[in-house]
């Protein structure tokens, strides 16, 4: 049978509220210890329902050395910057295209976000598919280093 009441109501008014002893239930030995102390020892089976994967190796990390970041750049900010570019230096003018080398700007990627509508010439590491397939639409040419 499911016990309606929580037993604490049913113990109100007794001296040891069903823990025996009065001093069974006095002092902090009687949790067994504090955080997880006891894991591997009296709170073993609490270990092993609700925390099954505490002890052990678990995944792999790689090193840092072979983690390789990319610094991506979209087409809409190339776009947004070109005059500017320009006046920098960073960029020329070869007949109708804009001809920008994206390393020099510190990227290593050009993602395809955006619409453009100027032509450019673009030489970089690597190039996402919609990149290449939007600078070519235009007439423009994507140059991968």
């Amino acid at each position: 049978m499911i016990r309606t009441k929580r037993k604490i109501n049913k113990q109100r008014g007794s001296r040891s509220n069903g823990g025996g002893c009065t001093k069974k239930r006095r002092g902090a030995g009687n949790k067994g210890g504090k955080g997880n102390a006891g894991a591997s020892k009296q709170h073993w089976t609490w270990t092993v329902i609700h925390d099954p994967n505490h002890y052990g190796k678990h995944g792999f990390k790689r090193p840092s050395k072979m983690i390789k970041k990319v610094n991506p750049v979209n087409l809409v900010y190339l776009e947004e910057k070109a005059d500017e570019l320009i006046k920098s230096g960073k960029a020329s003018v070869d007949g109708d295209a804009i001809v920008i080398d994206v390393t020099d700007l510190g990227f290593d990627k050009v993602l395809g976000k955006g619409n453009i509508t100027k032509v450019f010439k673009i030489s970089a590491p690597k190039f996402s598919a919609s990149a290449v397939e939007k600078i070519e639409e235009l007439g423009g040419e994507a140059i991968e280093l």
